[in-house]
């Protein structure tokens, strides 16, 4: 099957061009292409969506690079959300792989929560890393901190184990192992 592409300029249209190949693997193309597609799947997706409220602003979701988190106060919403998704994201050709989704609830008193994908109940997980942090179903992030001192106490045990000169080794450990801790 040849797809074809048309670019909507201020002036008007181009005219149809077939696509042969796809954007490689790698490719710096690669990312920019994903984003502004997602961005447009998931505003028509959810238009109208929003309940959740950060600084005064209704945030849906909130996406880095492949990765995209959805974000409602009510069970329902963020199956309607879902939903809604998959619908948008099929007519473009997009599927969602089940396999790898999960659902956290974060609350005071955490219970599961039941999402359905394609008659599949999604994971319920109490905690998952995300860009680097890790977020729990509490909303506490003392595993955060703990984490952080960790890595911060690794570092220091590798610069002071090693031959460098005792007022660099002081810079470096003000430099990385105090924002690391912080």
């Amino acid at each position: 099957m040849a797809l074809s592409v048309k670019v909507q300029l201020n002036r008007g249209e181009t005219r149809n061009v077939k696509i042969g190949r796809g954007v490689r693997q790698g490719c710096c193309l690669s990312p920019i292409l994903f984003n502004l597609y997602s961005e447009c799947l998931t505003k028509e997706a959810l238009e109208g969506f929003g309940d959740f409220k950060i600084g005064g602003q209704i945030i849906h979701t909130v996406k880095y690079a492949g990765d995209l988190v959805l974000m409602a106060k009510e069970e329902k919403v963020l199956q309607y959300m879902i939903d809604k998704l998959i619908e948008i994201g099929g007519c473009c050709g997009m599927e969602i792989n089940v396999g790898k989704k999960k659902v956290m609830r974060i609350s005071r008193q955490p219970f599961p929560v039941k999402i359905i994908i394609d008659q599949k109940q999604l994971e319920n997980v109490e905690y998952f890393k995300y860009l680097g942090n890790i977020l729990t179903n509490d909303g506490r992030c003392t595993g955060e901190i703990k984490c952080r001192i960790s890595m911060a106490f690794n570092k220091k045990r590798a610069l002071f184990t090693s031959t460098l000169e005792s007022e660099l080794r002081k810079k470096l450990v003000k430099c990385y192992i105090w924002s690391m801790a912080l």
